[in-house]
């Protein structure tokens, strides 16, 4: 190999600008040491651009068309609204989107992090080339995320992924959304409740199959219920044609087709951003579908190399990308050698219609781990005071798994109005080691939905 022309060193050196590189960066930085920061799009990565922040705006304006529907049972005088401008709302979050980036490029300045504009590629096990410049330092970390997943079958290329929900300028009228995970039961709820006629298509029959049986069921039923047309069992798309009007027509391996479909939106999983990093001369050693192999404490492959967030392929949450990048900072430049993030307890919510949110392992995975006979559940399932004044009904459902004589909570799931903002502090409570005695002996707060998480019987 030739000689390599390094125009700096740095003690730490991030890859990726989103949420977890830039939260490892700034953490580092705070101990005295030289930290750059390469990114070469917005900062804030998936996130702040196409992910959490303008999806949970989308998911606002979404609950307000519902509760739109829900003004009259309380009184109010609903004879004439103004239509919904999706370009007016656009505006609106891209402008809010930009003002975050600036706010994280100011932050950078403020923590003396240096960014480095540009894309880069391992040219060494310690060196990283960022165009014509080669970057080396000490320690290195991965934190460049994923992208939407792309079939490959005919037409595809005539659809969006979730990033090209964020530039539609207007609210399609036929949609149909491929998918049965988070992203798509999303952005499928969002489109139906702004008032797209919208069609699911399902590989199998129910949606969110990962997680909980009981929030399984009630998610696919509450989809069907607010209008989504599901298809289910359709095994997968096989092919799309594009008519002369523009429109599709989407078919199934199952036999179905849907006519006349003016937005395609694949949701059919993310993809690890590695293959263009050169980690083959950077001896990190990736898995069968492209993530980074880490240890508990990030470690990769190579010693003096690290990775968080997405890129790993497991829990592909901001939050904790950012708990494990600053936990990161920590072991290694201020001497806390067994500092590391604990993925177990992990509180987490799908903004579905209505949101779901679920702390803990499922009521299948506690008996394969305890066993049955040591696995007790408690449950719950209630129409909402709020839903008691309307003609639109959401159900909330809730499910405490329980493991042992003494009863800890292990798993704690829920679908309902409200779930997503009463889950934080429950997650507390299971990272301390909450029993059902101690759920128990809370006095309930009443009247609330997330009173029955203390007086289930």
């Amino acid at each position: 190999m030739a000689p390599v022309s390094v125009v700096k060193h740095f003690q730490y050196l991030v890859i990726g600008g989103g949420s977890g590189g830039i939260a490892s960066a700034r953490r580092a930085a705070e101990f005295g040491i030289s930290v750059g920061l390469i990114e070469k799009q917005a900062l804030g990565g998936t996130c702040v651009n196409v992910g959490c922040v303008p999806k949970k705006i989308m998911f606002q304006a979404a609950m307000h068309a519902e509760e739109t529907q829900d003004k009259i049972d309380y009184g109010f005088n609903m004879t004439q609204t103004d239509p919904f401008n999706w370009k007016d709302l656009k505006v609106r979050r891209d402008a809010y989107i930009k003002r975050l980036n600036d706010i994280y490029l100011n932050n950078l300045k403020k923590s003396n992090v240096e960014l480095i504009r540009g894309e880069g590629t391992f040219v060494d096990k310690n060196m990283v080339s960022v165009g014509n410049d080669v970057y080396s330092a000490d320690h290195i970390l991965i934190a460049v995320g994923g992208f939407p997943a792309w079939p490959s079958m005919p037409g595809a290329e005539h659809g969006i992924s979730s990033d090209g929900f964020f530039e539609l300028e207007a609210l399609p009228k036929k949609v149909v959304v491929v998918g049965a995970g988070y992203i798509a039961v999303e952005m499928a709820g969002i489109m139906k409740s702004l008032g797209a006629d919208v069609t699911q298509i399902l590989r199998k029959d129910k949606a969110l199959r990962s997680f909980d049986s009981m929030v399984v069921d009630a998610v696919t039923d509450e989809i069907e219920h607010m209008g989504i047309n599901l298809v289910k069992n359709a095994r997968e798309v096989a092919h799309v044609e594009k008519n002369e009007d523009g429109t599709l027509a989407v078919s199934t391996k199952s036999g179905v087709t849907i006519e006349d479909v003016d937005c395609l939106l694949w949701a059919i999983g993310r993809t690890s951003n590695t293959a263009k990093l050169g980690l083959d001369k950077a001896g990190v050693t990736l898995d069968k579908k492209g993530d980074i192999v880490v240890d508990d404490f990030q470690n990769t492959s190579n010693p003096n190399v690290y990775a968080v967030g997405d890129v790993t392929g497991k829990w592909q949450l901001t939050p904790v990308a950012i708990a494990a990048g600053r936990r990161l900072a920590h072991r290694i430049f201020n001497n806390e050698s067994d500092l590391k993030l604990d993925y177990g307890n992990i509180p987490t919510v799908v903004f579905s219609h209505p949101p779901i949110g679920t702390c803990g392992i499922t009521e299948q995975e506690a008996k394969e781990k305890y066993g049955d006979d040591q696995i007790k559940t408690y449950s719950s399932s209630f129409t909402p005071l709020y839903h008691a004044m309307t003609q639109r009904k959401q159900m909330t459902k809730m499910k405490l798994v329980c493991a042992g004589p003494e009863e800890k909570v292990v798993g704690l799931h829920m679908i309902g109005r409200g779930c997503d903002e009463m889950l934080q502090g429950f997650g507390v409570a299971m990272r301390m080691g909450a029993t059902k005695k101690d759920f128990d002996n809370v006095v309930a707060i009443h009247p609330t939905s997330s009173e029955e998480l203390v007086t289930m019987r």
